[in-house]
């Protein structure tokens, strides 16, 4: 195995034991980035030079008993919705192909205040705006989509380019790349994560988080990254618990909701049959299963885009006018679609999100966490407009795949994909697991238990 095949735990503690340096694991994955990227294109940069002086500089702060803890020394990618100092901040789009910030994001300022060093920006769907990343490909079968919007991150982590990949998610776009390229993605809960200096799509259903080889690495960074920043007003004000606290806690004694309703509705057979027996295995490990009802299941496709469409063509109204025939034809078209949507369309949308937040945590009342498929179906091949389910009922792509992912960016509450097989065509399957309010330490350990006892973190992409 390569140093940039390993995860973030096993890479911190060889190199607190010394055993790995920082620059040979950060070599390694620079290795893999020439090896691949011909095949993938995830990466909108390569910032090689600052990445290997990065890494000398943890070698000399560590040898110098400096340690700073886990990401000392580990090689991230960071979505290009990300402000970094000296880079731009492209959204790959040619629209904003100048724009180089002057000053870090929170999120990359917390990494490499942890020591992380960063490899590279990681290709988006245009401004965050889909859920393909046509620039990139899928590492376990080029032929197919990476998912989106942080396709770039989503495969340079399934492909051993770096060990962990910032994304961002309004309707899916951590958990979506997550599930199809065979990765760990974790939304948080809304404000857990500050998004200052982040590209907004829709900032009211915005939210910031990693993608990675585990669950434990998805605790590690979420620990380096959480907190209240009063520069992102959707931020809260909630204490940063520790997220690896409980980890091995296992799940017996907790009770899962399996939904009776919408997440099984239209699926895939393969993808139903992995995410079932996932359920089983947990309930093997001891957890109490329980039927629940999804609430507002017909309305929250359609709250989801009523908030999103019109919030995202206000951000963008003045760049529209500027510079309109540069951006990319799918996004245009939301784009100009979003200018026509009324006041008070708007308005409704934003009062039914309420009620289904308010619903949502009913819901929880007595349960732990809910457990369902991360996407209805495995991912797209390139071109591929649609999918057909059971009954010969046909949804395109991104109906079928927002419609999995909506109701935790609609709730706002903390979700997580882990991988749980692989079609009979070799493409990742994800079981999502949704928490409580700020209890990512309970989605987290739900997610543990699972990856504990079977081996899909471990596989990697025939490259």
């Amino acid at each position: 195995m390569q140093p940039c095949e390993l995860s973030i735990a096993e890479a911190a503690r060889q190199i607190e034991q010394r055993a790995l340096s920082p620059v040979e694991l950060v070599q390694s994955a620079l290795d893999r980035i020439d090896e691949v990227e011909g095949r993938l294109n995830a990466f909108v940069v390569v910032t090689a030079d600052q990445a290997l002086e990065a890494a000398r500089q943890a070698e000399a702060e560590i040898a110098a008993g400096r340690y700073r803890g886990p990401l000392h020394g580990i090689p991230v990618g960071i979505k290009d919705l990300y402000d970094a100092v000296g880079l731009p901040t492209t959204s790959s789009s040619a629209v904003r192909s100048e724009h180089v910030p002057t000053e870090d994001s929170a999120c990359v300022a917390r990494l490499r205040d942890a020591g992380a060093v960063m490899v590279g920006k990681t290709h988006t769907h245009e401004f965050a705006y889909g859920v393909l990343t046509p620039t990139t490909r899928n590492p376990w079968d080029t032929g197919h989509v990476p998912g989106g919007s942080s396709g770039g991150s989503g495969a340079a982590v399934a492909a051993g380019e770096c060990l962990m990949g910032m994304g961002t998610d309004t309707g899916g776009s951590i958990r979506i790349p997550a599930s199809v390229c065979g990765t760990v993605g974790l939304k948080p809960t809304y404000g857990r994560v500050s998004r200052a200096g982040v590209t907004s799509l829709c900032w009211s259903l915005d939210h910031a988080g990693p993608l990675t080889r585990t669950v434990r690495d998805a605790a590690l960074t979420l620990q380096a990254i959480a907190g209240f920043d009063a520069r992102d007003p959707g931020s809260a004000r909630e204490p940063v618990p520790d997220f690896t606290a409980g980890l091995d806690a296992g799940v017996r004694g907790l009770t899962l909701g399996v939904p009776a309703n919408y997440f099984f509705d239209d699926v895939d057979p393969e993808v139903e049959s992995a995410v079932r027996e996932a359920i089983a295995v947990l309930e093997a490990q001891g957890a109490t299963l329980r039927e629940v009802e999804i609430p507002y299941a017909e309305q929250l496709v359609a709250v989801l885009f009523g908030v999103l469409v019109p919030e995202a063509s206000a951000y963008h109204q003045e760049m529209l006018r500027e510079s309109g025939d540069r951006y990319t034809d799918d996004v245009r078209v939301f784009l100009d679609a979003g200018e026509t949507v009324l006041a008070t369309q708007y308005i409704k949308a934003l009062r039914v999100r309420t009620l289904v937040q308010q619903a949502f945590r009913r819901a929880f009342e007595g349960l732990d966490a809910l457990v369902c498929p991360t996407l209805p179906a495995a991912a797209a091949a390139v071109g591929q407009e649609t999918f057909t389910f059971p009954g010969g009922r046909r949804k395109a792509v991104i109906d079928a795949w927002v419609g999995h992912s909506a109701p935790g960016n609609v709730s706002g509450l903390p979700a997580l994909s882990v991988p749980c097989g692989f079609t009979s065509a070799g493409l990742p399957i994800g079981l999502q697991v949704i928490g409580r309010p700020f209890d990512e330490v309970g989605v987290l350990r739900v997610g543990q238990a699972y990856e504990s006892v079977t081996d899909w973190t471990a596989r990697r992409p025939p490259l």
